[in-house]
């Protein structure tokens, strides 16, 4: 009976692998589409090149919040952070986060009406799950390598593997792998944390965008970046190579994509398209489809593609438009993005964006465009820039970013890429921005937007007397060999792990499975078991001898 069992187990196994394909995530920071395929030769990145000949590129990409932890809430649960309350940069430090974590009381950061908050996970409503965890039950072995920063500590129903370690050489029986691996190179901090590398761009030949001033120092922060970007592309080179080495190249999806656009002054945070717009690009089983192609894209729209492409059909709660795949929807028409609290700076202005135009609403005009952020301030042309404003010698597109906002910004992105030349007031474009504002406020009587909520009132709805909810117990029940687990928590999902013998604090990396049906007991096993809701605290652990 047991070789039997242990035959269809196999069966079972090899039949997943032949019918769903591997799925890659080559993911980058802090970086705009100024690469070689979307026309910027600045930086040479040879690897990237050669992935593009092989891949579908998106030229019309965006995120949704022009800065990471909000924009990856958005990646992993396929919802807008405004419709999660994950909109806030940041709330908790879970930026590596793997199971239980600890939130500050007291922060020195207060919300848009002026009341302090603290730190805190986003409790995102019951039904929204990481869409790893069908990619997980469906026999997906799914690893990250290694960042998060969801605005919630992962959870272990997420990740068959979460760490430095993470890799799809790791999974049992030839399974068919889910695998992401975060390269942090290019992330806005290494325009200091490189400053004793040497450069591989010169300053002289990099072009300075208009809404910067052409300064030595300004010069010098563009060609670290790039540099940092032929890093990054020798990091790539490592991850496909090693996928080449395995034989498994040629049956893997791969993604390529920035979490957001590029680290400078005025890109990265900002609502416009240098901050939202992103390179993007997908090479398909055996490299045969390829091209450019115009379709609009949102970050909302990666988890229900992966699921598509894995064969299974996205749940109804998601935003997000499946754009490849078994379940692909019809092309959007426009797209959303948000910009709420940065740091200890704390706003509200809301974007949609078509292939053409951009539209910006901004809930409080009075307050500057520039935000006084002390991370920022160790970009080294952050500093040279700031002291130009002062001595008033910054020209009229540099100084835009330092005057008071308006209520209403529209942008014709074709004629004018850097959305400098406000068209909210010509009359000429009298249709379209109508037309734009009609499709925000379509889009916030849709669906809640948490962003209207203050920040400290909106904690204290998600966790009640300031405490964190925590995950309910799991129940565990036997009927003869079977195994059923429940717990009473909604939204939870649960992990359980089988052991030999007993151990004390078993390792979240240890071979946790998500249950998703009942299961036949092993007698003299020992059985762990976790239930966990997205924002909660991990259930108590469960721990039993099985019959």
């Amino acid at each position: 009976m047991k070789i039997l069992q242990l035959f269809f187990i196999f069966l079972s196994h090899f039949l997943i692998a032949q019918s769903t394909p591997n799925i890659l995530w080559v993911v980058c920071e802090d970086i705009s589409p100024t690469l070689s395929m979307y026309g910027d030769s600045t930086a040479k990145t040879p690897h990237l090149d050669a992935l593009a000949r092989e891949s579908i590129i998106y030229k019309n990409a965006f995120t949704t919040v022009g800065v990471c932890a909000p924009s990856r809430s958005a990646i992993i649960t396929g919802m807008h952070p405004t419709s999660l309350g994950t909109m806030h940069m940041r709330t908790g430090k879970d930026i590596m986060s793997w199971g239980r974590r600890e939130y500050k009381k007291s922060i020195p950061i207060t919300d848009i009406a002026g009341d302090p908050i603290r730190e805190y996970a986003v409790v995102p409503p019951s039904e929204v799950k990481c869409f790893t965890e069908y990619l997980r039950a469906a026999g997906y072995f799914c690893t990250n390598n290694q960042k998060t920063d969801y605005q919630f500590a992962a959870p272990v129903t997420a990740w068959d593997e979460n760490g430095p370690n993470a890799h799809w050489r790791n999974r049992p029986d030839g399974r068919p792998f889910f695998s992401v691996f975060n390269i942090g190179l290019t992330h806005e901090s290494r325009l200091w944390v490189h400053k004793d590398l040497p450069l591989t761009v010169k300053p002289e030949e990099v072009v300075v965008p208009p809404y910067l001033p052409d300064t030595e120092l300004s010069r010098i922060d563009i060609a670290r970046h790039y540099s940092n970007v032929e890093l990054m592309d020798e990091q790539v080179d490592k991850i496909l190579a090693a996928l080449k080495a395995d034989g498994l190249y040629d049956n893997t999806i791969i993604f390529f994509y920035s979490d957001h656009g590029g680290p400078l002054p005025r890109q990265k945070r900002e609502i416009y398209d240098s901050g939202l717009r992103v390179p993007f690009m997908i090479k398909g089983l055996n490299g045969k489809q390829k091209g450019y192609t115009e379709r609009l894209i949102s970050f909302v729209d990666l988890a229900p593609t992966v699921l598509s492409l894995a064969g299974i059909k996205p749940p109804d709660y998601m935003e997000g438009l499946a754009f490849s795949g078994n379940y692909a929807a019809s092309e959007r028409t426009h797209l959303f993005g948000s910009s709420d609290r940065f740091d200890e700076f704390t706003d509200r202005s809301r974007m949609v964006r078509d292939k053409q135009f951009l539209y910006v609403r901004n809930f409080f005009p009075e307050l500057p465009k520039y935000k006084d952020l002390s991370y920022r301030k160790k970009i080294p042309m952050m500093g040279d820039m700031l002291e130009l404003k002062a001595q008033g010698r910054l020209n009229i597109l540099q100084q835009q970013w330092f005057d008071t906002k308006v209520t209403e910004e529209l942008y014709d992105c074709i004629a004018d890429p850097h959305n400098l030349n406000n068209l909210a007031i010509d009359p000429t474009y009298h249709l379209e921005l109508e037309h734009m504002r009609g499709l925000l406020l379509q889009h916030m009587s849709e669906a809640p937007d948490l962003g209207l909520i203050p920040e400290a009132t909106l904690i204290d709805m998600m966790w009640p007397d300031g405490e964190q909810p925590q995950t309910a117990l799991p129940l565990v029940q036997q009927k003869q060999q079977s195994l059923q687990i429940k717990c009473s928590t909604p939204g939870s999902s649960i992990a359980y792990l089988i052991l030999d013998a007993p151990q004390q604090n078993p390792d979240l990396n240890d071979g946790w499975q998500i249950y998703h049906q009942s299961f036949e007991s092993i007698p003299g096993k020992y059985l762990y078991v976790i239930a966990e809701r997205l924002g909660y605290a991990t259930s108590e652990m469960v721990v039993l001898q099985m019959e």
